[in-house]
């Protein structure tokens, strides 16, 4: 019995099928992060405001989004709401919003954590110097709290690209699910899915590279400053 084709393995390799299926996958990943991203500033920011409603209303969000499997809020998305005479989303609609959704309550505690680390005399000098609360935030806290932001959310977004393949239970034709219907036609399983992980690997892989990119751009300022203030303490 032959369990493997070698030339089924590498013709799946040029299957602009489902090369398709990975830029899918790539822009389900950027769309989440742009309005995961967005949300997640705005439940931090809510989150450390002073008013309670603000704060409590931001932390029952976290609370239920990264308490229920993503599964779970997916189908309840796509196939709950229009069952409950709500509105019905498209495929490509649910699958960004429910994986944004999600998203946005992980991004949302990274986000705020870097916030956090930014030490409070900094925004009470920037306030002295008489700076408005937005420019407090784009001046000076946010440059300050992206040192400590970025590797964790780099870490998420690794994490993202392999969850959207969650996006397949409703149809959503990214890598895995065109995978899973080429597989169907010649039941090459192996063959197919061994593709599949490889094309997983390299995108993590490729944004592997990236993000060490983007933390060297960010830390090299951060470190240049930090081996001028050493040089002067020695001095």
């Amino acid at each position: 019995m032959k369990v493997w084709n070698w030339e089924g393995f590498w013709s799946y390799f040029t299957n602009l099928y489902l090369l398709e299926g990975a830029l899918w996958t790539i822009g389900l990943t950027i769309s989440t992060l742009i309005f995961g991203g967005l949300l997640g500033l705005l439940l931090a920011l809510m989150r450390l405001s002073r008013h309670k409603w603000m704060s409590r209303t931001a932390q029952g969000y976290v609370w239920i989004f990264r308490g229920t499997p993503l599964l779970v809020q997916l189908i309840i998305i796509y196939t709950g709401l229009p069952q409950l005479g709500l509105v019905r989303f498209s495929v490509i609609e649910s699958a960004v919003l429910g994986l944004a959704l999600n998203e946005a309550a992980y991004l949302s505690e990274i986000l705020r954590g870097g916030i956090l680390s930014v030490p409070k005399g900094q925004t009470e000098a920037a306030r002295a110097l008489g700076l408005k609360p937005y420019q407090i935030f784009r001046l000076v806290v946010l440059p300050q709290a992206l040192r400590v932001i970025i590797p964790p959310l780099g870490n998420s977004v690794n994490g993202l690209l392999k969850t959207t393949s969650i996006a397949s239970v409703i149809s959503m034709e990214e890598v895995l699910r065109r995978g899973q219907i080429l597989m169907q036609q010649k039941f090459q399983v192996l063959e197919v899915f061994m593709v599949v992980a490889v094309i997983y690997l390299v995108m993590t892989t490729c944004w592997d590279f990236v993000q060490r990119r983007i933390e060297a751009h960010y830390g090299r300022a951060y470190g240049a400053a930090a081996d001028h203030q050493l040089a002067r303490d020695d001095h």
